[in-house]
């Protein structure tokens, strides 16, 4: 796994696009990103990468969606993605997860995929305020939210990568 820029930059490109896809498991995101290095600094990887996710179709928002838990429940596995999924929900208190489970129902009913909201730095309470806000999202608008929320997910897991064994 890289530990710096230069290592990623370094990696073939199945290698690369192996460690995007545990930041966004989107492999057009990950085909794009990869295919775009070398690049010059974090800034310009992280400005690629949130480009990328932005211009994702949504049946590839969609694949990134199927790898990220429901808000609430805890990540399952050992893995990299799945680890870095409990310390991004680690605010979420037990009293909340009920509600949580109850919005994230109310939530996949109306428009068809997991709630998804960049957690790290959010109370339980704080993320079921919003995601009871953007049940009165239209669809347009709902989508629009999902893809910055999943880009930010990114940038930070993209700062994760690159600071993992330094």
């Amino acid at each position: 796994m890289p530990d710096t820029l230069p290592d990623f930059n370094a990696r073939s490109p199945d290698g690369a696009e192996e460690e995007l896809l545990t930041c966004c498991a989107s492999r057009a995101f990950a085909a794009k990103v990869a295919a775009l290095r070398p690049y010059r600094d974090l800034g310009e990887l992280a400005a690629t990468a949130d480009a990328a996710v932005r211009d994702l179709a949504w049946d590839d928002v969609l694949e990134a969606l199927a790898a990220h838990p429901r808000i609430g429940e805890r990540a399952a596995g050992g893995g990299r993605e799945a680890s870095w999924s409990r310390q991004e929900q680690s605010g979420v208190e037990d009293e909340v997860r009920r509600a949580l489970a109850e919005g994230n129902q109310a939530y996949e009913e109306r428009f068809g995929h997991v709630y998804l909201i960049c957690a790290t730095g959010l109370t339980g309470a704080q993320m079921l305020a919003r995601l009871r806000e953007r049940l009165r999202n239209d669809e347009e608008s709902e989508r629009a939210v999902v893809r910055g929320e999943l880009a930010a997910i990114t940038r930070l897991r993209l700062g994760k990568l690159m600071q993992e064994g330094t």
